[in-house]
């Protein structure tokens, strides 16, 4: 069992399909790779970070219902904290240890649930990858979890860190061949991390190319 219940599961959706109608007037989101998403089990989803936007992004392309890691800090703000707590987030705390928000996602993971990262550890500033920070491995290798790379394009133009607001515009999300327990059981946490930066890297420049050859 996860933290979900049916009445969460039946918010959720309904949150999704709200975010539905406003991709359709705001933006024009594409998705590829959705069948490499597995079907069940834990799976921890790790993508670049472009913009306060990715989350709904990926939860909109996703068909399972995803739990977010969230900066602890935000569930304090009136409205938006009740919102992520309705839809499962799991406050992390960035300034500290945060081990309440890793036994929590260990969870999850451990009784099939899908717990979305962002290891990159904030937005991009110009779009670009940056490194990764290594705190998601050890959930990686204790849940036993597959590992699920994923990338964004088109989010930092919509929504930079310097803008207040959204812009519209398109964006592109695909998901890459998930990296299972066996495969990661046989490397050790630095290979890890190496492994999934890269496959987030291939996913954003499978991105860069369909971008390229749609923009001719």
């Amino acid at each position: 069992m996860t933290n979900h219940t049916p009445s969460s599961r039946i918010w959720y959706e309904t949150i999704r399909l709200v975010l539905r109608f406003a991709d359709m007037l705001s933006f024009r989101i594409r998705y590829s790779g959705r069948e490499n998403i597995p079907k069940e089990g834990g799976v921890l989803l790790v993508s670049n970070h472009q913009s306060h936007l990715d989350p709904p992004i990926i939860g909109l392309g996703c068909p399972r219902q995803l739990s977010f890691l969230t900066r602890e800090t935000l569930f304090d703000v009136p409205v938006l904290g009740r919102l992520f707590a309705s839809v499962g987030s799991i406050p992390i705390d960035l300034d500290g240890m945060g081990l309440a928000g890793i036994r929590e996602s260990l969870r999850r993971l451990k009784d099939g649930g899908v717990v979305v990262v962002f290891p990159e550890g904030t937005r991009s500033p110009d779009g670009k990858i940056a490194p990764f920070k290594p705190g998601f491995v050890p959930l990686a290798v204790r849940s036993r979890a597959s590992v699920l790379p994923c990338a964004i394009e088109g989010a930092h133009g919509c929504w930079p860190r310097d803008r207040k607001f959204p812009r519209l515009g398109r964006i592109r999300v695909h998901f890459g061949p998930p990296i299972l327990p066996d495969e990661i059981s046989c490397l050790d946490e630095h290979e890890l991390l190496v492994k999934v930066e890269d496959r987030v890297r291939q996913c954003h420049a499978h991105l860069l190319r369909i971008w390229a050859e749609t923009s001719v």
